[in-house]
């Protein structure tokens, strides 16, 4: 199978049985979801979720946080994975929007990038959720999932398979493709232990069908 066709397999696939992917984080305007985005940096969306209620209500708004020091918000994020360099993050990024584009979220990507804490991945995942960016944001599940399934060849840094999906992937797609890889490697193409039996695209998985040859010849011996 081409690297081709297995994109149109997984296009297919996901089109079916995941129409609407979204994001699981919980936000109700664009300044809730960069915090959010944030703070999921090495933390589940599970965890984001259960903490970011009372920061919200507390800080509800940039203008809001950027009167906080570090150490306020800390006691808000503490359950977090890196609360203290959040909490820094956080402080600072507020009072950029503030200071340097009048409250709102800058809608150009490369300029949300100059905010502290908010780097490429950051940056395309609110592009892409807020606005329906052409990009696609590679965490560690979309890393590991598009490696796995073959969509990504030879791609030793997460921007070598942004570049290798964004070009495999109709752009129109790429929004909802990130969603998909996302949710994929949450639940079923998981780190340890992937659920292979239960995955709807194994027959095109690189990985799953070395697992097969393997275990044929283990059989064999």
């Amino acid at each position: 199978m081409t690297t081709k066709e297995r994109y149109r397999r997984v296009v297919e696939y996901f089109s079916e049985h995941m129409p609407s992917a979204e994001s699981e984080l919980n936000f109700s305007n664009p300044f809730e979801l960069l915090v959010a985005v944030v703070l999921s940096a090495q933390c589940t969306d599970k965890r984001v979720n259960m903490t970011t209620p009372e920061l919200f209500k507390r800080y509800p708004t940039a203008e809001a946080m950027a009167e906080a020091t570090p150490e306020q918000i800390y006691e808000y994020i503490k359950s977090i994975s890196y609360p203290n360099n959040k909490a820094k993050h956080l402080a600072a990024l507020s009072r950029g929007i503030v200071e340097r584009f009048g409250g709102e979220l800058p809608t150009d990507l490369d300029a949300l990038q100059t905010l502290p804490g908010v780097g490429r991945k950051t940056a395309n995942v609110v592009g892409a959720v807020l606005w329906g960016r052409e990009v696609m944001p590679v965490d560690t599940h979309v890393f590991r999932v598009a490696a796995r399934i073959g969509l990504s060849r030879n791609a030793r840094t997460p921007l070598a398979t942004e570049k290798q999906l964004e070009a495999g992937f109709p752009s129109e797609l790429l929004p909802i493709a990130h969603h998909w890889l996302i949710l994929h490697g949450r639940y079923t193409c998981t780190a340890r232990a992937p659920k292979c039996s239960a995955c709807g695209i194994a027959d095109i998985c690189r990985h799953y069908a070395t697992l097969v040859r393997e275990t044929k010849k283990s059989e064999t011996k």
